[in-house]
């Protein structure tokens, strides 16, 4: 077998550098929360494929529901011939969002492939074109993605002009209230966009690539009501919050209001690729037949994949084992901000945790300690995610089904990688 080091060789001549990689190493085994790469190096995954293993690598259960598939079908195009097993994944879906009324949904391939769908469906359904999204925000890099995506670098530097009748507002976080967030979307509706020209709010309920930032339940509360006043839509980009990792199997459900259309993707598939779009019923049948769908979309491999997911999240009570987990690691951190000057905050929901790293005599963003402290842990085994829109943020997505004795491991790590 190739060494990593001529593995990356490889990679260099043979793909383009616009797809960033982090590790050095490359995999070649992985189980539940541990990866190993092809000289044997072991590795804890706090990482999980961005957030897509909250069931951990190969779940048995997962792995056993695609062999079964692979006996019958690995694809037909469902829009031309449909299968039972995706028909009761809308099922079981509708059924567990946190939807007003009768719901349905319609599944695709990619998070930024449901991002797109719900763009599109709340255009269609309100005959609309505008649509609000946050400073901050993440949405995907596709062309309509990278537009509500409230982050530059690396996103959208270079690609040119971005989607019109797209506008961005200020995410309550730092120095920013709700009650400013809200004015700035009031002051938008003077200014630049009438709200009978709006189609859609689109959030993330906890902020990802922007820095783990939770929404506040009164953000969600104002929203609700403009989006009620004005006849705009409230999408909720559950990609990356979504199936058990903030305690609840959807975000939403730690609010007092309700979105019209959420997305969802990551961990829905165990590693398989599967998005979707849940919305009221209404709403997702908008559109005419035919201009919703993708060649792979509903894949019947992808949805065995996400039949188990749901059966592993609720036999293993996953929701509560996020919050076990959560709260450990934040016990931990907050213990060792009582030592450290250069952390300015930690938080999270569930285990959507996060720590922040500021320089203890300017104030400013420490990027730099951020990533020596990444470099720091990869040594010593233990793969971290960096986010934030100044690179300072450090976050936490460990598999829900990591064995307890390597979570206090990799907690030893992380103390030890800050202490330096």
């Amino acid at each position: 077998m190739s060494t990593n080091t001529e593995l990356k060789q490889r990679r260099l001549a043979a793909a383009p550098r616009g797809v960033g990689v982090m590790c050095e190493f490359h995999a070649a085994q992985a189980d539940n929360a541990l990866i190993t790469d092809v000289e044997g190096n072991q590795y804890i995954d706090f990482a999980a494929g961005i957030a897509v293993l909250n069931t951990g690598h190969r779940h048995p259960r997962i792995v056993a529901a695609v062999q079964e598939q692979l006996t019958h079908f690995t694809h037909t195009a469902y829009q031309i011939v449909p299968y039972e097993s995706a028909i009761s994944l809308a099922e079981r879906i509708n059924a567990l969002s946190p939807i007003d009324g009768p719901a349905k949904t319609a599944f695709f391939t990619t998070g930024v492939e449901a991002v797109e769908n719900a763009v599109k469906i709340a255009r269609f359904a309100t005959g609309r074109s505008g649509v609000i999204a946050f400073q901050g925000a993440f949405h995907g890099r596709t062309l309509m993605g990278l537009t509500l995506t409230g982050k530059v670098l690396p996103y959208k530097a270079g690609f040119g002009a971005m989607v019109p009748d797209v506008y961005h507002v200020p995410f309550p976080a730092k120095d920013v209230t709700v009650e400013d967030s809200l004015a700035a979307i009031h002051m938008l509706f003077k200014t630049d966009v009438a709200p009978q020209r709006v189609a859609a709010i689109i959030l993330e309920p906890v902020q990802g690539e922007g820095g783990f930032n939770p929404v506040p339940t009164a953000l969600f509360e104002g929203l609700r009501k403009i989006c009620d006043e004005h006849g705009i839509l409230l999408i909720a980009d559950e990609v990356q919050t979504g199936f058990a990792r903030t305690g609840k199997l959807f975000a939403m459900e730690h609010h007092t209001v309700k979105a019209d259309l959420i997305t969802m993707a990551k961990s829905l598939g165990g590693g398989m690729p599967i998005s979707g779009v849940v919305g009221r019923a209404a709403v997702m049948d908008a559109p005419n037949p035919g201009g919703l769908g993708g060649t792979y979309a509903a894949n019947p491999l992808a949805v065995a994949a996400a039949h188990a997911v749901l059966d592993v999240i609720e036999g293993e009570k996953l929701c509560a084992r996020a919050v076990e987990l959560g709260d450990r690691l934040q016990t931990r951190l907050k213990a060792i901000q009582q030592k450290d000057a250069g952390i300015s905050d930690v938080r999270g929901l569930g285990s959507m945790v996060a720590v922040e790293f500021h320089n203890a005599t300017t104030g400013a963003p420490d990027a730099a300690r951020v990533n020596a402290i990444v470099q720091a842990a990869l040594a010593k085994g233990l793969l971290l995610l960096t986010c934030g829109l100044y690179g300072n943020v450090i976050r936490f997505l460990h598999p829900l089904t990591i064995e307890d004795a390597q979570f206090d491991k990799a907690l030893d790590l992380i103390e030890a990688a800050i202490a330096g």
